[in-house]
């Protein structure tokens, strides 16, 4: 049971309105719907009179939670990485915002107090005394980089060229995109046309000064018929670097080659102990073979004078033999050479009438 002052709280909490976000906008997952049948007029006095099916059917009007969140407006108290230095004004994520820039004390809300206090902050910094005044995130990123910047200047052939302040000027802002006033520049050359190398004072914020190195370049013909030169003087050097190269090469490989020579020489020499005893060895081994040489060489003569008296006692009869058939064939040969005179001297039967 509820008692009289609970249910007098519960009354006082339904009669409220509701809270609206400390954002000041809708909260996150809202759906914005609408009756697709409209509720018909009800009688002075008398609650509308609700059909339980067809007014419950809705349509979609607008889908919040998938909307672009705003971003959220901050004045940085402290110079802040990628976002600024002291005074400006970000604009960056919630979360961001509210969970790094003010939870470390990086910033504060853009509300109109502080960007009056912030506004006069700046205005004294620009109108102070040097000694009062300190350089903005903006302008420290600045000196670094004209600190390691560099102008470069092509003399031109023409007699009336010259560089002067106006000259680096625009310079300065066609090509490095550093916008300076006259004022803020000194260049303490009138006009400088030759070759050579000089500079100018550029002051940022009126704080820090900076000198920028000027070089001014002799002249150099842009045009096709150079370039075509300047592109085969390249390739000769080009090709003249690689022979000297390939010629490196090949005394380095001839270095190697005599070296790996050396190496062989000194292995050799100390395996000359080895060689000599294989010598030694060798030279026995001759001798040895010149001694069974000479011992089948006597072998082989004495069976020589055995073969030879066998030969005589066995080769009488075939000597005679032999002397039987000379004598047949002298005797033949002396009887065929009458014959063939007598038949050489007989003149032929058709020959005899012409000569008569």
């Amino acid at each position: 049971m509820w008692s009289s002052s609970g249910r007098r709280v519960l009354q006082e909490v339904l009669s409220l309105r509701a809270v609206r976000g400390f954002r000041g906008t809708a909260a996150q997952n809202t759906v914005v719907v609408e009756r697709w049948w409209q509720v018909p007029l009800s009688k002075v006095g008398r609650p509308p009179r609700l059909n339980p099916r067809r007014h419950r059917i809705y349509r979609l009007v607008e889908d919040r939670k998938n909307l672009p969140q705003e971003k959220l407006e901050l004045i940085l108290t402290q110079t802040a990485p990628k976002l600024g230095g002291r005074g400006d004004t970000v604009f960056v994520k919630k979360a961001v915002g509210r969970n790094k820039l003010l939870a470390e004390g990086l910033a504060v809300y853009a509300s109109p107090e502080n960007k009056q206090m912030f506004a006069e902050e700046l205005r004294l910094q620009r109108e102070g005394s040097p000694e009062e005044r300190s350089q903005t995130r903006t302008g420290q990123l600045t000196v670094e980089f004209l600190q390691r910047s560099k102008l470069s200047f092509m003399r031109m052939p023409c007699e009336d060229y010259h560089i002067t302040k106006e000259v680096v000027i625009r310079q300065l802002a066609s090509r490095l995109g550093v916008i300076a006033s006259p004022h803020a520049v000194n260049f303490p050359f009138e006009s400088a046309k030759d070759v050579g190398e000089y500079w100018c004072e550029i002051t940022v914020n009126g704080l820090d000064t900076v000198r920028l190195p000027i070089s001014v370049l002799p002249y150099e013909n842009m045009s096709v018929d150079h370039q075509r030169q300047l592109k085969a003087q390249r390739t000769q050097e080009a090709m003249a670097t690689a022979s000297a190269a390939a010629d490196a090469v090949a005394a380095a490989e001839a270095v190697a080659a005599t070296s790996e020579a050396v190496a062989d020489i000194s292995v050799a020499a100390e395996t000359v102990p080895d060689v000599s005893a294989a010598a030694e060895t060798v030279a026995n081994v001759s001798a040895a073979t010149e001694t069974i040489s000479e011992v089948s060489a006597a072998d082989v003569a004495a069976e020589e004078k055995d073969d030879g008296v066998l030969k005589v006692v066995s080769g009488a009869p075939v000597q005679a033999e032999a002397a039987k058939e000379e004598a047949g064939k002298s005797a033949d040969e002396e009887s065929a050479a009458p014959a063939q005179t007598a038949r050489d001297t007989t003149a032929p039967a058709s020959e005899s009438p012409e000569k008569k």
